[in-house]
Parts: structure tokens; C-alpha cells; sequence
């Protein structure tokens, strides 16, 4: 990767917990409940039961696909390399459409909350405008904290977060002391159909969850704190959803809840009298402060990622070199949410957003069938999801359902989104991109075509080795410079070593018939077979310095003289007196990497050469870097 785009991981457990958990605890909290109650009655408890359900297929595929590609972008970078650049264009301009507008909504959501606790200590009279400008200043308060340092950023965020559960905790403590019971009598009184209904309308409320993984090539040691921290951030807050709702149901009546848009505050005046409620208003100050902050954090990697893929102008990829962090895409992203606040009806475009959203869900969780289906070797993230691909497709499924059920304005909006971006990549894109996708894959190993680009096995490899931290040595680089033969059809062991020694005479610049003759007696003193299916024919060569690897694949295998069975795998080394010593270590080296869980399975199965040396650069041996 360019260093001028490359992002510093910075980001531990604890900041990827409190990104995920500040980006759910919002409007879905502050505000929806009285909304979701008029449709469900005291059923709006089981609601957001359901709707935490609900969110637990996309929790689980994007850890995986996170832990697999930790990259800037998120569900953009998982989409586009899974099904292909013109889907990809679609994900990342959804999901920073998206994110950027649910977190200009935040902000306009926590000016309108300030005007109320600024009203409570002096009756004030705030218009219109001056509700909008405060939510501009504030907009660009967190562009700058985002632009100046992530780690600041992030643990501005674990403030607030903490403080935010903290109080959220403290209400359902003493919260539950006040509830009455007979406020909950009747409470499947609309019906099941109601209560699902209203889950639909309450999912969105964790959304932000998954955020946290367009953050994920800044967070260190990403196959253990994402999928640990996003799972931990879903049953915290699941957990607290659930239980201030149902305390909330339980200490206001039915009428008055249904009718009040700032329901937790009101609960709290309920038991906690006026300074229950000023606490309570803070917190959601707090709670949309996190979601816009954790939100233009999230959504300025989506064109900073596009760039990269060359899916936008180049200059979106800059890092700024003081401060390490995406400069140019956080002022895109800022200043298209400062023209949200100003002049758009936001609220209108939210559903919008929300509508892409669950579309983004649908080709996240359609994107771990893909790339497991592909037979990527370089595909091996840290992290499976279980129930795998039934909790995929319940999951496609169910958000089918929600989208359908979003209403006909947000789906029009969606589709001129879907021609914007078709348009795009027409115009755009599809004169620079040519990488193959993992659905490419599949279509070749169905149709037993070969594929003409490998840069995806490749990139995947890379990712790897950086995620892993694992630092190329000699063998390595010999592995990437070696012939690979992918022998088919079942051989003697004499024709093999014939072609070996045609390859290594020009390599080594020795003569092809004294190798030959060195390999024939070599096998003679004894056989190089070391174990069943693997062999490792080695000669010492004239001259210095001089040493080489020759691969050989042979899925039908190959007949030594000296072996029972056909040998599938030969690694063959030659060199000179003066390398013996490296000699032994690469024995080493293919010997570990030989008893590796599964390398056999890996290396019959893998498609072609190109698959095979990515095999053996991805290995778990110990690595020789002295």
C-alpha cells in the first residue's frame, strides 16, 4: 500500500467497543421509543428484543469479513471485493451517504436538545436558524477533532460512552424501583404482527453497530478487538435497550408516553424530579455526540477507500503527513453535512439512509457466502461466523422483507442511487478498474475457465501478512520468485526431474544434463520421500552463492521408485557448498510448513500456481529473520 494512504493502527478493544456502542445509542433511544410504543403498547419491550435479534446475522458476517480484509471502508471494501467494482461503487456511496447523513441528524438532534436544557436555565427564544447554526458549529467541531487525531477522537468518544452507560445504568437501577406493574397488563394487546412490525421500525436503532468496521485498518490485533468489541458493544447495549424501555413503559402512562418525543427524560422526571431529567437530557446530548462523532469518523474512510480502488479522483486517498489521518475525505464528508443541515430536510432523507443501510446488510451478509464460496485461499479470516450460510440467508431474507417495508419515497430515492452509481462507473470507473472479484472466482471454477487477473489472491495475501505482522525472510522471497509446475496426470519421478533440471540449468546457469544426472543419483543413495505424499529432492550445485526452489504440484502424483505411493507434492532444492547451511533451514522451513492443520487439503484443492505460492506465503512457520 502507498504510504501516503496508509492509516496508523492506533485502535484498541476499548475504543472499538465505545465506537460501536455510541454509534446504536441515539434517536433509536432518545427518541423512538414513544413512536414504536403507539404502534406496539408495552409489546415495543419485545420489539427492541426482536430488532437486537435481528441484528446478530450482520454483527457476525461483517466480524468476519473484517478480520479477513481489515480495511478502510468497511462494508464498501467487503462488497467491492466480493462482487465486483460496479457493486462496490454502490456500497461505498450508499454506505457514506449513509453514515453521513444519520450523523448530520445527530447533530441536528443535539441542538435541538441543547435549546431544551438552555431553555430549562433561561427562557431563551431559539428560531429556526439558530438551532441549524448551532448544529454547523458542532459539525464542524467534530471534522476537526476527526482531521487533528483518531486517538484523540477516539478517546473523546470513550468518555462519552462510558459517562453515557454509566447514567443509562443508573436509570434502570433506580428506575425499577418505580415501576408499576399494571402498566404493563395487556401487553401483546395489538398482536404479534404489531410487535414484528415495530422491530422493523426499531432495527435501525442498531445499525450503527457495524460501523466500527470502516475503522478496521486502525485497530490493532483486528482478528481479536473487532469481532470481540462489536459483540461486546451488542449485548451491552442490547441489554440497556431493552431495560430502559421496559422501565420507561413502566413509570409513564401509556397516553402521555406515546406523544412525547423526549420519552427517557420524561421517565426519569417521573422518580428523579427535575434533576432527573436534566440528567437524562445531557446523556442523549452525549448519546448523539457519540453517534455523530463515531459516525464522521466511519463515514470519511468510505471515499478515502474508493479513492484508493480508484473508484474516485486520487486525491480523496491523502493522508494528511502531520496529523495521519484523511484530511481531504473528512472536509467531503463535513461539508456535505453541513449542506444537509442548512438546506435539506433531513429527516425525509434519514429514512432514506436507512433504506440503504439494510441494503448495505443484505450484500455484507450475500459477501461472506461469496468469498467462502470462492475457494480464495487468501480468504482466511480470524473469525467464522457460525451457523454458517443459514444465519446468511435468514438474514437476506429478513431485510428483504424491511426494505420492502420502508415505503415507496425511500425506495424510489434508493433506485436513482443505484442509476447515479451505474452511471458513475460507466463514465468513470469502468475505464481504470479491471480486478477480478471473488464472484469472478466462482464463475471461473464453475465454468473451468482460467482467470485471467489474480490481484485480488494477491491483495488478500498481502492483507494477511500485514494483519498476521509476519516479516518475509529468504525463503519467502524465494517462494515468490520460484518456478511452480502444476503437473497433471500421473508421471515417473525420472520425467519430473528431467524437466526440473531443463528449469534450474538456466536459473543456476549449470549444465541441464549434469543436474539431471545429480538428481537421478541422489534418489539412488536413498529417497527423498520424507513422508507419505511429500518428497524433497536436494543437490549441491557447482559455483557460489547459488540456490534455488523448484515447486512441483502433481494432483494425480508421482511415481518414485523408492515409495508405495504417488507423492503429490515436491519441493526441489538446489545449491551450491557455500549455502549449505541455508539448505538445512529451508528444509526446516518446508518441513513446518508441510505439518501445517489441513496443507494438504489446501494444496491439492488450490486452482493454479499463482494459488499455490500464496499457500506457501501464508504459512504459520516460524520465520528466519536474521
Amino acid at each position: 500500500m502507498d504510504q501516503t494512504s496508509a492509516l496508523k493502527k492506533q485502535l484498541g478493544l476499548l475504543d472499538v467497543f465505545c465506537v460501536a456502542s455510541g454509534a446504536m445509542v441515539s434517536s433509536g433511544l432518545f427518541v423512538l421509543p414513544a413512536l414504536a410504543y403507539a404502534k406496539a403498547g408495552p409489546a415495543v419491550i419485545l420489539a427492541y428484543f426482536l430488532a437486537s435479534l435481528l441484528v446478530i446475522p450482520s454483527v457476525l458476517s461483517k466480524a468476519e469479513l473484517a478480520t479477513a480484509m481489515p480495511r478502510a471502508g468497511g462494508t464498501y471494501f467487503f462488497v467491492e471485493r466480493s462482487l465486483g467494482p460496479a457493486f462496490g461503487l454502490f456500497g461505498g456511496m450508499a454506505g457514506w451517504f449513509s453514515l453521513a447523513l444519520k450523523s448530520a441528524f445527530a447533530i441536528v438532534g443535539m441542538a435541538v436538545l441543547i435549546e431544551v436544557v438552555l431553555q430549562m436555565v433561561s427562557p431563551i427564544e431559539f428560531s429556526r436558524f439558530h438551532i441549524k447554526a448551532i448544529a454547523v458549529v458542532c459539525c464542524v467541531g467534530f471534522c476537526a477533532l476527526n482531521t487533528v487525531s483518531v486517538k484523540h477522537t477516539s478517546k473523546f468518544q470513550i468518555v462519552l460512552v462510558v459517562a453515557l452507560l454509566a447514567i443509562l445504568a443508573g436509570f434502570v437501577f433506580l428506575g425499577t424501583s418505580a415501576v408499576e406493574p399494571a402498566r404493563y397488563s395487556g401487553f401483546m394487546q395489538k398482536g404479534w404482527l404489531s410487535a414484528i412490525a415495530t422491530a422493523g421500525l426499531v432495527f435501525i436503532s442498531f445499525g450503527g453497530l457495524t460501523k466500527v468496521a470502516s475503522i478496521a485498518e486502525e485497530v490493532t490485533q483486528p482478528g481479536r478487538n473487532l469481532p470481540l468489541g462489536m459483540i461486546l458493544a451488542w449485548a451491552v447495549v442490547s441489554l440497556l435497550y431493552v431495560t430502559v424501555i421496559a422501565v420507561t413503559v413502566g413509570v409513564v402512562d401509556g397516553a402521555e408516553l406515546s406523544k412525547n418525543y423526549a420519552p427517557i427524560s420524561l421517565a426519569a422526571s417521573k422518580f428523579a424530579g427535575t434533576t432527573g431529567f436534566a440528567f437524562l437530557s445531557l446523556a442523549a446530548i452525549a448519546a448523539f455526540i457519540t453517534t455523530a462523532n463515531g459516525g464522521i469518523l466511519a463515514a470519511s474512510r468510505c471515499p478515502m477507500a474508493m479513492s484508493r480502488d480508484r473508484l474516485l479522483p486520487p486525491f480523496f486517498a491523502r493522508i494528511s503527513t502531520r496529523f495521519k489521518t484523511p484530511h481531504l475525505s473528512i472536509g467531503l464528508t463535513g461539508g456535505f453535512m453541513i449542506v444537509a443541515i442548512v438546506f435539506l430536510d433531513i429527516e425525509a432523507l434519514v429514512k432514506t439512509a436507512s433504506t440503504l443501510m439494510i441494503i448495505l446488510f443484505i450484500l455484507a451478509n450475500a459477501s461472506v457466502i461469496i468469498m467462502r464460496e470462492s475457494k480464495i485461499q487468501s480468504y482466511r479470516p480470524q473469525f467464522k461466523s457460525p451457523m454458517y450460510p443459514y444465519i446468511q440467508i435468514f438474514a437476506v431474507i429478513s431485510y428483504g422483507a424491511l426494505v420492502i417495508d420502508m415505503g415507496k419515497v425511500p425506495l424510489l430515492i434508493s433506485a436513482a442511487f443505484v442509476l447515479f452509481s451505474a452511471a458513475w462507473y460507466v463514465l468513470y470507473v469502468s475505464k481504470r478498474v479491471r480486478r477480478a472479484s471473488a464472484a469472478m472466482h466462482i464463475v471461473t471454477r464453475v465454468t473451468d475457465k482460467q482467470l485471467e487477473s489474480v490481484t485480488l489472491e494477491d491483495e488478500l495475501r498481502d492483507i494477511l501478512l500485514e494483519r498476521d505482522q509476519i516479516i518475509e525472510d529468504r525463503f519467502d522471497l524465494l517462494i515468490k520468485k520460484c518456478e511452480i509446475l502444476d503437473i497433471k496426470g500421473r508421471r515417473k519421478a525420472e520425467k519430473v526431474f528431467r524437466k526440473a533440471a531443463h528449469i534450474l540449468s538456466e536459473r543456476l546457469e549449470a549444465d541441464e544434463f549434469v543436474l539431471f544426472e545429480k538428481f537421478l543419483h541422489r534418489e539412488a543413495e536413498g529417497s527423498t520421500v520424507i513422508q507419505p505424499g511429500l518428497a524433497i529432492p536436494h543437490i549441491i550445485v557447482e559455483g557460489e552463492n547459488k540456490f534455488d526452489i523448484l515447486v512441483v504440484r502433481a494432483v494425480d502424483g508421482v511415481e518414485f521408485s523408492t515409495a508405495p505411493d504417488p507423492v503429490r507434492t515436491i519441493f526441489i532444492l538446489a545449491g551450491s557448498r557455500d549455502e549449505r547451511n541455508y539448505h538445512l533451514r529451508a528444509l526446516m522451513a518446508i518441513a513446518q510448513i508441510a505439518q501445517e492443520p489441513d496443507f494438504e487439503k489446501r494444496w491439492l484443492t488450490a486452482p493454479g500456481a499463482n494459488q499455490l505460492r500464496n499457500l506457501l506465503l501464508l504459512s504459520k512457520r516460524k520465520r528466519d529473520t536474521k
